[in-house]
């Protein structure tokens, strides 16, 4: 029987700095907002991948949607943050023959 391997797909991750480590609002400040391009097989994956890269830990559930969305809560140092994941368009990247 074949084996199949998992098609990755590349996720834009946005990442909105809501809380310092003290509980104080702060997505109001510049800098609080980050976008990561991570590349998995689901959205589901690419939050995880990301909050390993980060050395975060994941609040709750990750909450998937129809059409590889997913949105998160991570904990770090510095505070807690929300992730919105939606995959990337590809349209203008370059593809290799």
């Amino acid at each position: 029987m074949p084996k199949f391997r998992a098609v990755e797909m590349r996720f834009t991750i946005e990442q909105r700095h809501l809380t310092d480590s003290s509980g104080k609002p702060v997505a109001h400040l510049p800098g609080s907002l980050l976008f990561h391009t991570i590349e998995a097989d689901s959205a589901d994956n690419a939050v995880r991948l990301l909050i390993g890269r980060e050395n975060a830990e994941l609040m709750g559930d990750i909450m998937n949607f129809p059409g590889f969305q997913a949105v998160a809560t991570m904990r770090k140092s510095a505070g807690v943050y929300t992730l919105q994941v939606g995959p990337t368009s590809q349209s203008r990247m370059p593809t290799s023959v």
